[in-house]
């Protein structure tokens, strides 16, 4: 008898924890998206708002909308999101609570190109990112630049520019000639100096040159008085003077 009463009460509590179980899962699939939290993961110098990440989001949940948040397609939702030109990557998920979730990585842009006909910003990798009404990056200017110009020397440029904190405060613009070889010029915010760069041969050298410069000239008190920098001879710097 005892045998049996074991038995039974091993039945009840593997039914009672089925029951629990599956009434968890039907309470939780009934749950409904109560509210969007977004989170941009690289600044809040946003190109793109929270509304309008919301935006994207509502629109495409509209024909989900009586479905649990399960069910949603989350990798619909998130190219959905990723079709905004301001978004790199976009990672949907949804919470216990029954929030949905969007963790966002924005574009970033290094160069503004200022075309006849257009204006528009390269990202990282060299690509055209438009120009954003909430927020106007601070990044050097180019002009009459053919798109398929841009890959290269030219973004690999731009983000040795955007990633060394004296350059990019005093880098304000850039200029390359075509050839074979990318040859660069670069217009500086303090002193109104081009700086003849050429290739991107030896550019850390180059760089560790022109701090040089700027810092004995600055502590000296006579950068006023060069108007080119040129920094394409091996081992030298050859300034002219206005």
């Amino acid at each position: 008898m005892k045998k049996y009463k074991s038995h039974i009460i091993t039945i009840l509590l593997f039914a009672v924890v089925i029951f629990l179980y599956g009434f968890a899962s039907e309470r939780s699939a009934k749950k409904k998206m109560q509210k969007i939290d977004v989170v941009f993961e690289n600044g809040e110098n946003l190109f793109i708002t929270y509304e309008m990440v919301n935006k994207l989001l509502i629109q495409n949940l509209e024909n989900q909308e009586n479905q649990s948040v399960e069910s949603l397609l989350l990798n619909k939702l998130e190219m959905a999101v990723e079709s905004n030109p301001m978004i790199q990557n976009a990672e949907v998920f949804y919470t216990l609570q029954g929030h949905l979730g969007a963790i966002i990585t924005q574009k970033t842009p290094v160069l503004r190109v200022v075309n006849e006909s257009e204006s528009f910003y390269l990202d990282v990798f060299g690509k055209k990112m438009p120009l954003s009404g909430n927020y106007s990056s601070r990044v050097p200017i180019i002009s009459n630049l053919d798109i398929k110009d841009a890959e290269g020397d030219l973004t690999l440029l731009a983000n040795k520019i955007k990633n060394d904190p004296f350059l990019q405060k005093q880098i304000i613009g850039i200029k390359q000639k075509k050839g074979e070889i990318k040859q660069f010029e670069l217009y500086t915010r303090v002193g109104g100096q081009t700086i003849v760069l050429g290739s991107m041969h030896n550019f850390e050298k180059k760089k560790s040159k022109l701090k040089a410069f700027y810092q004995d000239a600055i502590a000296n008190h006579i950068l006023e008085k060069y108007d080119t920098i040129n920094l394409s001879f091996d081992n030298q710097i050859v300034c002219s003077k206005k």
